[in-house]
């Protein structure tokens, strides 16, 4: 290939690469614009403080103690220091599963354990007062 045929090309490829990088350029600074239009992602669990759980009575055997403790909104370590068991592994095994593993001669022990200390950490019921009429 000749010396001019071989500049020809150079500067053809570096004018495709100034076309691309400026059309993927452009398209960036579209997509940060509407990106910087939305807010910050919410607090972690902002929209569940106001549904937190609160009747015990839900507890079934086939939750585990993370889905019970966000639910719940409790400590998962306080829930099992209650059981006396370490949380390595037992993360993901079913109340059920906890009982028959580590209390086989009592059944359903676990989850009187896990309700008497979800119930212990409810906060106290408030009070709803009424608004009252201004005076004119």
């Amino acid at each position: 290939m000749s010396p001019k045929g071989q500049r020809t090309l150079i500067l053809g490829l570096i004018s495709l690469g100034v076309i691309i990088v400026g059309f993927f350029g452009w398209r960036a600074l579209f997509a940060l614009r509407e990106f910087r239009m939305h807010g910050g992602p919410p607090p972690p669990f902002a929209e569940t403080f106001s549904q937190r759980e609160t009747d015990v009575k839900l507890i079934r055997d086939w939750m585990t103690v993370p889905y019970i403790s966000r639910t719940f909104q409790v400590n998962p370590k306080k829930l099992f220091d209650a059981l006396g068991i370490s949380p390595r592994g037992n993360e993901e095994k079913s109340l059920l599963q906890l009982n028959e593993e580590f209390f086989p001669d009592q059944p359903g022990i676990v989850i009187q354990l896990i309700k008497a200390v979800v119930q212990g950490n409810l906060p106290a019921p408030t009070e709803i007062i009424p608004d009252t009429p201004k005076s004119p």
